[in-house]
C-alpha cells in the first residue's frame, strides 16, 4: 500500500466523519483492498457509474468508505445491509466482480500485543491498524450479488402514490395487499407507528 495514498485518503476520512478512531483507518484500508481487488482505480473519477458498495455497519467505518470510494446512500450507489459486521461488498458494475471484505477479530488482541504501553485499547488499535497488514486485518471473499434494476442507480423505475396514506412510493418499494397499492407503513412493514 502506497503510505501517501493511505494518510492522505485517511485524512479526508477524518475530516468528513469528524474525528481518528480505529474504525476509520479499517475503512480507508478495507475500502483500498477492495477497490483495488474488484478492479477499480479511479472511484471518484473515470470508475464512479462502475461502483456500488454494501456496507454491512452504521459505525465509523461507514463514513471512511463512503469518503474512500465516493459512494452514498443519496446516489444510490451504497447499500445499507443492517448485519451489524464490520465488512463490505465492492461490485464492479463493469466487469460484474464482487469482493467482500471482512475485518478480522483477532485483529484486536495483535494490536494489544503490538502496542502493550498504550493503555486505551483503542489508541493502541489506531496504531496498530495503521501498520498492520491487509492479511492481519482482513478476511476477503469473491462474492456473486444480484442488484435489481429498482435498485441500480438513476431515475426511479416506478412511482405510485399509497392508496391510504397518499405519500408517494418510488423504487417498487410499494407493497400489494388485497388490489391496492400501499407504502410498506400503511402495509403494516413500518419502523414507526401511526
Amino acid at each position: 500500500m502506497e503510505p501517501d495514498k493511505f494518510e492522505s485518503l485517511l485524512n479526508e476520512s477524518v475530516r468528513i466523519h469528524g474525528h481518528l478512531c480505529p474504525g476509520q483507518v479499517l475503512g480507508v484500508k478495507m475500502s483500498m483492498l477492495g477497490l483495488q481487488r474488484a478492479g477499480i482505480e479511479d472511484p471518484k473519477g473515470s470508475d464512479r457509474k462502475s461502483i456500488i458498495v454494501f456496507v454491512e455497519m452504521d459505525r465509523c467505518a461507514t463514513d471512511a468508505v463512503q469518503s474512500v470510494t465516493g459512494c452514498s446512500l443519496g446516489h444510490r450507489t451504497m447499500k445499507f445491509m443492517d448485519y451489524g459486521k464490520m465488512a463490505a461488498t465492492y461490485i464492479n458494475l463493469k466487469t460484474g466482480r464482487a469482493v467482500r471484505v471482512i475485518a478480522r477479530e483477532d485483529a484486536r488482541d495483535k494490536a494489544k500485543d503490538m502496542f502493550p504501553d498504550i493503555e486505551n485499547k483503542y489508541q493502541a488499535q489506531l496504531e496498530a491498524y495503521k501498520i498492520m497488514s491487509d492479511e492481519e486485518l482482513f478476511d476477503i471473499m469473491d462474492v456473486k450479488v444480484m442488484i435489481k434494476p429498482e435498485d441500480m442507480p438513476g431515475r426511479p423505475l416506478k412511482r405510485v402514490q399509497c392508496e391510504l396514506c397518499g405519500e408517494f412510493v418510488q423504487d417498487m418499494r410499494d407493497v400489494e395487499r388485497e388490489g391496492r397499492s400501499l407504502c410498506r407503513p400503511c402495509a403494516g412493514e413500518g419502523y414507526y407507528l401511526k
